[in-house]
């Protein structure tokens, strides 16, 4: 099925129209997995084809909340929202906070977004505790929240659209566990898991060390940081500094793009390799160039069009699905010529996109 470009608002009340090929292409149906129960994620998972309505039987208003929109990662759900919502036929609102310490001005944003109409909320959220008195006022309204990608503990909210991170940093870690077997001798691992204080953060970091502990991988320094790049390159450059015998950075895309350039830079890219825990086009095009090894991804586009399908769903009344994440995997040079990369990343002339009218 094909779509006329749909005009959408940008930053700066700037026009935009996404290409007609990026839009035509069905997303559906997508191998998921489902926790039951749901808001668990040590519940049991089934595996699941899922596959969203149609259309939305109105023009209902929803309002999506990101941490920031500051990475390429973001970008990629900001596609999925976007491309959703349009398919749909629903108006949407999405509003950035601008980074993990501004956990206020994200809640006053959703507030705000909720005062102008919004009918129902989609919440990347900046902390996993901390906007549970908000969920539990939106819930008080009926107005359901979706949780995607970093995790909420309300229980309060209405249905998850994401995946466990605690996994994503497993996939990581196991992948150089593997490389590096108890045995087969140390070698020296710097860790950079992103945000203190996050949902996904703490769960990626016990992942991650869950599955280096029984291999030869030593961990010797941890540092979190907000996901911006210039933040990750200060943490990598006070990093090699004080460990100059380390054989890996592992740690969040924005950290694997500045550890690329920087080892480059300083003619470290052989001695010292570098792994992401998460995916983005500066971890894809890394992949393809040799110069990371690997990085587990979550498809973050189709994150972003299954929290919309849910919200629709639930403002319909219909059947849903409430805990849903796409099935993981692992990006290395066997395969990154040949997976599905429209699940993942944003198209490349995707700009980013604040509403869909």
């Amino acid at each position: 099925m094909t779509r006329k470009g749909l005009t959408v608002l940008a930053a700066g009340a700037v026009a935009l129209t996404l290409s007609t090929g990026a839009m035509a292409k069905e997303w559906y149906p997508f191998p998921v997995q489902v926790w039951d129960p749901p808001f668990n994620m040590d519940s049991p998972r089934k595996d699941v084809e899922y596959t969203p309505q149609d259309k939305a039987s109105k023009k209902w208003d929803i309002c999506v909340s990101f941490p920031h929109m500051k990475d390429a990662y973001w970008m990629a759900v900001d596609y999925g929202v976007v491309a959703e919502s349009q398919r749909q036929g629903v108006k949407m609102t999405l509003v950035e906070a601008g980074g993990y310490t501004n956990l206020n001005k994200q809640i006053s944003q959703i507030e705000d977004c909720v005062a102008a109409g919004a009918q129902g909320v989609v919440i990347g959220a900046i902390s996993f505790d901390g906007l549970n008195n908000l969920v539990s006022e939106l819930k008080a309204k009926n107005i359901p929240v979706i949780d995607v990608i970093n995790g909420i503990s309300s229980p309060d909210i209405s249905a998850k659209s994401l995946v466990s991170f605690g996994e994503m940093g497993y996939k990581a870690g196991e992948y150089l566990a593997k490389m590096h077997p108890k045995g087969s001798g140390v070698v020296k691992v710097a860790w950079f898991p992103g945000p203190p204080g996050a949902g996904w953060v703490e769960a990626g970091n016990k992942g991650f060390l869950d599955a280096v502990k029984d291999s030869d991988i030593q961990v010797v320094d941890t540092k979190y940081g907000d996901t911006g790049k210039e933040v990750q390159l200060k943490l990598v450059e006070d990093t090699l500094e004080a460990n100059p015998d380390i054989k890996y950075i592992v740690g969040t895309s924005p950290t694997a793009e500045a550890a690329m350039g920087l080892l480059r830079d300083r003619g470290l890219e052989d001695k010292i390799k570098v792994l992401a825990y998460y995916f983005t086009p500066g971890v894809y095009e890394g992949i393809k160039a040799g110069r990371i090894l690997a990085a587990p991804t979550d498809s973050a586009v189709i994150q972003g069009r299954v929290a919309i399908d849910q919200v629709v769903r639930i403002l319909e009344g219909k059947d849903y699905l409430k805990h849903v994440g796409p099935k993981l995997y692992v990006i290395d040079s066997s395969n990154v010529k040949s997976f599905d990369k429209d699940s993942s990343l944003a198209p490349d002339d995707f700009k980013p996109t604040f509403s869909v009218e």
